[in-house]
Order: C-alpha cells, then sequence, then structure tokens
C-alpha cells in the first residue's frame, strides 16, 4: 500500500478525503490523531473530528511521538496522520532544535512509507501566503515547508487540496532535496 500525502489549505477538505480513501481500504483503520486541546474551540474541534470517524477505527491520540505510534500500528491496518502540521507545532512546544526537524521527519516519512498497510497523513500549506510578521511564525512557517517537502519526498502520491478539490502533484526532475 502506498503512503498519500495530502496537502492544502485550511478547511480544504483534506481530513475528509483523507476518511474517504481510508474507509476504501478492505483492512482495519488505525487513526493518528497529533491535536491537543489546548482551549475550548480547539476541544470542539476535535470533538467534531472524533464523532465523524467510523466506530470500527482505533484511534491513537499521539501529538509528539509518530514513531512509537506507527510501530505499534498492526501491519494489517491502513493508518490515517491527522495532521503534520499540528504535529510541527509540538515538535517546536518541546523545543526540539530547528536543524534537527528535517532529519526527525525524513525518518518518520520513511517508516510511514514502509508500513505495509498503507498510510495516508495530512498537512497543511501555510506557505502560500504573506511572510508572518514575527520571529516565531517565520520559524513555523520555515519548519512546515521542510517537513511538507520531506514527505512529499518520500510519498508515492501527493494530491493538493485545494476548495474540495483534488490536484495531483507529480513528481519532477527538478525537484528540489528536502533539506535546502
Amino acid at each position: 500500500m502506498p503512503l498519500t500525502l495530502l496537502i492544502g489549505g485550511a478547511r480544504a477538505g483534506k481530513s475528509d478525503l483523507a476518511a474517504r480513501i481510508a474507509k476504501s481500504w478492505q483492512t482495519p483503520v488505525t487513526f493518528v490523531a497529533t491535536a491537543e486541546a489546548w482551549d475550548d474551540e480547539m476541544t470542539a474541534r476535535i470533538r467534531r473530528h472524533q464523532a465523524n470517524r467510523p466506530s470500527d477505527w482505533t484511534t491513537v491520540e499521539e501529538p509528539r511521538h509518530l514513531d512509537r505510534a506507527l510501530a505499534n500500528i498492526p501491519a494489517d491496518s491502513g493508518v490515517v496522520i491527522d495532521c503534520l502540521t499540528l504535529w510541527v507545532n509540538n515538535v517546536m512546544v518541546d523545543k526540539i532544535p530547528d536543524d534537527q526537524v528535517p532529519d526527525l521527519a525524513r525518518r518518520l516519512a520513511e517508516q510511514a512509507a514502509a508500513h505495509p498497510g498503507g498510510v495516508v497523513a495530512v498537512t497543511n500549506e501555510v506557505g502560500l501566503g504573506v511572510v508572518p510578521v514575527n520571529r516565531l511564525s517565520r520559524r513555523y512557517v520555515d519548519l512546515l515547508g521542510a517537513v511538507n517537502r520531506v514527505w512529499v519526498q518520500a510519498a508515492d502520491r501527493s494530491l493538493l487540496v485545494v476548495a474540495g478539490r483534488v490536484v495531483a502533484l507529480p513528481p519532477s526532475e527538478f525537484d528540489a532535496p528536502p533539506w535546502t
């Protein structure tokens, strides 16, 4: 089974598409959730996502240690990781040095690509707007951009989700290395 990366803006339909892909598998599904409820609004978002998941899916709440989560998922289970965007936030909160994040992401992407049951990972594209005005936001955009590039390189299929529409991102001979 392939590693599929779904990338796009907030509320573009990535999570819905991930669920549709996973429902098409003829295997058990494990949903790996990276969100943490930092406030009431996020708590409500998490509850909505939980309510929309099929009841026969296994949910693993793992905001930080995706490597451990993936290692413990049965080989015959498909995996949905939702999402790398919040995982990068959590890595920053844990003060993982910025120069270590791309290598950590690379190891995770390779682990996901090797999972026999297939993996769909969700992430946001946050680099299409203006350059953020503060240093922390610029760091976040830079780190997430680096992580997304690493995962696109490892993925068998990368799909850009825009306003509910899907555009396949073909590989290119001009792809930049994910660490630059």
